[in-house]
């Protein structure tokens, strides 16, 4: 028996024969699968993408409980993208999940071979790396989707999609755009997942709530300079509040997006 045609059948029901088949083809890839990129994976595998690609350096800390969709309290310290890709597996064992322990960067964005995908998504924190992905990403005939500010948000009626020059209220968004005037601009428009919502941080220090993360250190780095010793949680110079509300229909929204842009071609 097709497993598949079991696990996708009431899929098939809303979309079609043929348009299920066109989101088995798809190949997607997912930079960080935090707060919102591991709820925007798991929605994608249940709706029938079979070729994924997550893209995280980081290791499950105790505090992603609240919000991230592969932390437990089984999997503090396990590889973000080993604990994610396994958890996948048990829902589409016949998924291709390629997991990468990597940080994106301007160095090594190469690796990546952006050109081979059909949709790009960036659920990237750091500053930097975001601003790179958006330039190199809007250059490939990928349709490419961005989460902005997710933290200090509660209200979900306020989460909207637009396009990146069009998001209001964010500061993420504001900081981007900033950095992004500052050298080249976006090859072509995206759609961005944002908040108009932003309220008070009512805490400060590192991720763990102490002077120093207290959870394993990002060790295993199958041999990649990059990953020694490396833990994000004691190097972030303010940590703000999340919920997994948010989060996640923050990662529902982008997979529903490439859904949806993929029902809207056929």
């Amino acid at each position: 028996m097709d497993i598949s045609k079991g696990i996708f059948q009431r899929t098939e029901l809303l979309l079609g024969k043929d348009r299920l088949e066109k989101v088995m083809s798809k190949n997607v890839i997912i930079f960080g699968i935090g707060g919102v990129g591991s709820w925007c994976a798991e929605s994608l595998i249940r709706s029938g993408i079979q070729r994924l690609t997550i893209v995280d350096s980081d290791r499950i800390c105790i505090t992603n409980i609240n919000r991230q969709l592969h932390a437990t309290t089984l999997t503090v310290g396990a590889v973000k993208t080993e604990a994610l890709k396994n958890r996948l597996l048990e829902i589409n064992p016949s998924a291709k999940i390629l997991a990468i322990q990597k940080i994106y960067n301007k160095d090594n964005h190469d690796f990546f071979e952006l050109e081979q995908y059909d949709f790009i998504i960036d659920a990237i924190d750091s500053l930097g790396s975001k601003t790179h992905l958006i330039r190199q990403a809007t250059k490939t005939n990928a349709v490419f989707l961005s989460s902005m500010g997710a933290s200090l948000k509660m209200d979900p009626t306020k989460i909207r999609v637009t396009e990146f020059w069009q998001v209001i209220r964010c500061p993420l968004a504001a900081k981007i755009r900033k950095m992004i005037r500052k050298g080249e601009l976006p090859a072509k428009k995206f759609m961005c997942v944002y908040s108009e919502e932003l309220l008070e941080n009512f805490g400060s220090g590192s991720s763990c709530g102490t002077e120093k993360c207290l959870c394993p250190k990002n060790t295993i780095g199958q041999g990649d300079p990059e990953l020694a010793d490396h833990e994000w949680c004691s190097q972030k110079a303010v940590i703000n509040g999340t919920i997994a509300h948010i989060t996640a229909i923050y990662g529902f929204t982008l997979a529903g997006l490439v859904i949806q842009h993929i029902y809207n071609e056929a």
